[in-house]
């Protein structure tokens, strides 16, 4: 089984790979096609701004888009999340992969920006990465943007409002948490558990 961890100069990558080392899935952080294009499964980790991340993402952006539509599992974690949808609001209505419809806006009326610490999940359809984590779960956030609410939306929070916390395509290869699944612990671990399921 090989996981590539997508290394775009942007992301979290070696806590992913600690936290696949810990369910017994190692992942390979690599930012070569080749490689990409002959993994069972993809990882987009993003740490930074929305623009940024899909600036760094560029020459690779077409091997990501064509193993999505191939059916390959793909989990997008934080601003890998956020690079799913069509665009967002951060560095000027910056356009997205727009595998999932939606753009996302930048937190308004809330006590801080960023949002940063444990909420609770409430899970709104099945998906393979929700196999048994209870409803009212708490994971890790650490975001300045959120995705709004809609038929994509497999768990929303609330943070000044709702938002989607794990967003999942029609197809079901795909998956994203706007929260870090490696940093929330037990809950968090077995979802990177259930990912590994969905290979």
């Amino acid at each position: 089984m090989k996981i590539a961890i997508i290394d775009y100069g942007a992301g979290n990558l070696r806590s992913v790979e600690r936290g696949l080392a810990h369910v017994g899935a190692p992942g390979q952080i690599t930012g070569d096609a080749a490689e990409i294009d002959a993994a069972d499964a993809l990882i987009l980790p993003g740490v930074g701004a929305f623009d940024a991340c899909m600036q760094g993402l560029g020459p690779l952006k077409g091997v990501v888009l064509r193993r999505i539509a191939e059916g390959v599992p793909f989990l997008g974690i934080c601003v890998g999340m956020q690079m799913l949808y069509e665009g967002s609001e951060e560095g000027g209505l910056c356009p997205g992969l727009g595998v999932v419809p939606g753009r996302l806006a930048r937190f308004q009326g809330v006590p801080k920006v960023p949002h940063m610490g444990w909420n609770s999940l409430s899970v709104r359809r099945d998906h393979p990465l929700l196999k048994g984590i209870p409803d009212g779960s708490y994971v890790y956030f650490v975001h300045s943007y959120r995705a709004p609410v809609s038929a994509a939306t497999a768990a929303a929070t609330d943070y000044g409002g709702e938002f989607t916390a794990i967003v999942a395509n029609e197809a079901g290869n795909v998956a994203g948490t706007q929260f870090h699944p490696e940093k929330s612990g037990a809950i968090g671990l077995r979802m990177l558990k259930n990912f590994v399921g969905m290979i």
